[in-house]
């Protein structure tokens, strides 16, 4: 085995769930979907394909009807994408150890603004590349970009810019003058730049159908991938579908390491997505209106427990907050779930930045799970 495998740490959040495991009473947020299950049109889309017969290969880059169908999706938020620049993928993580197999190798310099999902550390270093951070910092009450920091650790060297906006955990969003003067300054270094956009739709800005996107002010060959996923704002977490949007010559040979890597996305599941995408005006507004309404729920009850600090979410559909004098949040989380049966997210799952934070989903069906939980943790905080 490659000492760099050997050396990746399992997941804290694997393990705060490992503690709970058999216990029914235990409220768990600590992973990162909905409690509500996949909407009935698309199951029944994929259904019909099984029905049908389709459990056939499908091209290296998705259906061409699925391609098109995300061309549509994607022009109607961000302006023109033709379906030339698209490449379906088996889930957004598949999408971004795609990007990164494609574009950094062994002794590469990336840089990822942090604290973020594992995921998005770990894929580089798999692949022998170093990861440089820069820490997101806490400035009155919300998560903020260090923006000269950021430009300062992007050189000539460096060969992937990694971003995730909005962002798991924090719930930060880019605004568009940043992404402006990061595409600039990579354009000058030659940085590639993987945005992952899954949280788009989970944005709760007033009148706002999304976040901002690179999209918005990045052209069609710049050195830019897009990675999107089906799960958040389609409730498909368990379906493993994604897609990435990027320059043309580049989705050429993502083709190829799709065939190296899945070979394809399973048709039925692709049925599923172009369902979703048929019926997305109709339910993603009010999928969002209902997860603003749980964290609109959860976020003044957490910040009105003394000692507890609370850092608002524009985006996401999580609240990071830390409780005074719980600097071990692995330890904490564990306490949490034996003592009073609450299931949270390290903030250690997470980078060295966040340690000392908790990260609760607050994406519930039943916002009264969300009021409970702060009871136990009140409990559990000795209140």
């Amino acid at each position: 085995m490659r000492a760099v495998i050997d050396q990746l740490p399992g997941s804290k959040i694997r393990e705060v769930a490992n503690a709970g495991l058999g216990r029914s009473d235990v409220l768990a947020f600590w992973f990162g979907e909905s409690d509500e299950v996949t909407p009935a049109f698309v199951r029944e889309a994929a259904q019909k394909s099984i029905a049908d017969g389709e459990t056939f290969y499908a091209h290296n880059l998705g259906l061409p009807e699925l391609r098109e169908a995300l061309s549509r999706y994607t022009s109607a938020l961000h302006g023109p994408v033709a379906a030339g620049r698209i490449a379906v993928t088996s889930s957004g993580v598949n999408a971004l150890m795609l990007a990164m197999q494609a574009l950094a190798g062994h002794g590469d310099e990336v840089v990822a603004v942090v604290p973020v999902w594992p995921n998005l550390t770990a894929q580089p270093e798999i692949l022998g590349a170093t990861v440089r951070r820069v820490p997101l910092k806490v400035e009155g009450g919300a998560w903020r970009l260090d923006l000269p920091a950021l430009l300062a650790a992007i050189t000539p060297d460096t060969k992937v810019l990694i971003v995730n906006a909005p962002n798991n955990p924090t719930g930060w969003t880019l605004e568009r003058a940043e992404q402006q003067a990061i595409l600039e300054h990579c354009r000058r270094t030659g940085t590639w730049i993987v945005a992952d956009e899954v949280y788009e739709r989970v944005y709760f800005r007033e009148g706002a159908r999304c976040a901002p996107s690179f999209l918005d002010v990045a052209g069609a060959d710049d050195r830019l991938v897009v990675v999107h996923s089906f799960s958040k704002s389609f409730l498909m977490t368990g379906w493993r579908l994604g897609w990435m949007v990027a320059p043309e010559p580049l989705v050429a040979a993502l083709g190829k390491l799709i065939e190296f890597n899945t070979s394809c996305a399973p048709v039925f599941v692709q049925r599923a997505g172009l369902a979703a995408l048929a019926g997305a005006d109709d339910f993603v507004p009010g999928l969002i209106g209902r997860l603003k309404y749980c964290r609109d729920t959860l976020l003044p009850q957490l910040a009105a427990l003394p000692g507890v600090s609370v850092a608002s979410p524009e985006g996401g559909m999580y609240a990071f907050f830390r409780v005074a004098g719980q600097d071990d949040s692995l330890a904490f989380a564990k306490r949490l779930v034996t003592e009073v049966g609450l299931g949270l997210a390290p903030g250690a799952a997470f980078g060295p930045e966040a340690e000392g934070w908790l990260r609760w989903c607050f994406a519930s069906r039943d916002p009264q799970r969300l009021i409970e939980g702060v009871k136990r943790l009140s409990r559990a905080i000795g209140l």
